[in-house]
């Protein structure tokens, strides 16, 4: 299967990558910013770091963990699991001192751990987009539900598409329903190109809407720590 994405993170960390990551919509293509987005040290006391930190405990799974950014700090503090499909990602986070990275699938929890397994759970990414519509993301949060105990938290996150900025996201794609959008983007590295990915967008008022039912609830929304656009962090407490 081809993994684009993760071999060119994987050969970033060993200092052997040939070109850049692009990410593209059709023919417009950009250099997908990788040692921003994945090498960066995350600190857990900054501003943007305590937001975040102060809604998670252990035991914590990190979804879709990239380089284990979160991960490393997190594990100082209490057991966390990092997931990534990319086996060339999980090898990254092993490399890289992450202590419990497993190659998974985000969206087939249930399969992978028991009922009540974790405190916390941190999806920081805007891969939740990748649950396609609402259902499925209410189908997520539920499996979330599943293997998480009664007390947990979550932070997620995702682009507002009621922000005036979100259209200038590579791939947009309008929507007529308030509040939704979709976006459209495929990865390719060294002549391979990964399939595309199919994101929805949804504003914080409708995750607050896609929680009913699914024992979730929307504690509180972060805008300033993620800058100026449409991204945002979204911190979920069980009811």
């Amino acid at each position: 299967m081809a993994d684009a994405f993760g071999r060119a993170i994987r050969d970033h960390h060993r200092g052997e990558r040939t070109e850049p990551l692009a990410q593209g919509d059709g023919e417009e293509t950009r250099a997908h910013p990788i040692e921003s987005f994945y090498f960066d040290e995350f600190d857990p006391e900054s501003d943007a770091g305590s937001w975040l930190a102060s809604r998670l405990r252990g035991p914590l799974v990190d979804l879709g963990a990239g380089a284990g950014r979160h991960a490393l700090r997190f594990q100082e503090r209490f057991e966390t699991v990092a997931v990534e499909t990319s086996s060339a990602l999980v090898e990254t986070m092993r490399d890289r001192g992450v202590e419990d990275a497993v190659e998974g699938d985000m969206f087939a929890l249930r399969d992978a751990f028991g009922r009540d397994r974790f405190e916390s759970v941190l999806a920081i990414g805007t891969q939740v987009g990748l649950t396609g519509s609402m259902r499925g993301l209410s189908a997520f949060l539920g499996d979330l539900a599943f293997v998480t105990t009664p007390d947990a938290t979550a932070v997620i996150d995702c682009y507002d598409p009621d922000h005036p900025g979100a259209a200038d996201l590579l791939g947009y794609r309008d929507d007529p329903t308030p509040g939704l959008a979709g976006r459209v983007v495929w990865f390719a590295y060294e002549g391979e190109r990964d399939p595309t990915l199919r994101f929805r967008l949804f504003s914080p008022d409708r995750l607050r809407e896609a929680t009913i039912g699914t024992g979730w609830s929307v504690e509180a929304v972060d805008r300033e720590g993620t800058g100026d656009g449409p991204h945002y962090r979204a911190a979920l407490e069980k009811r």
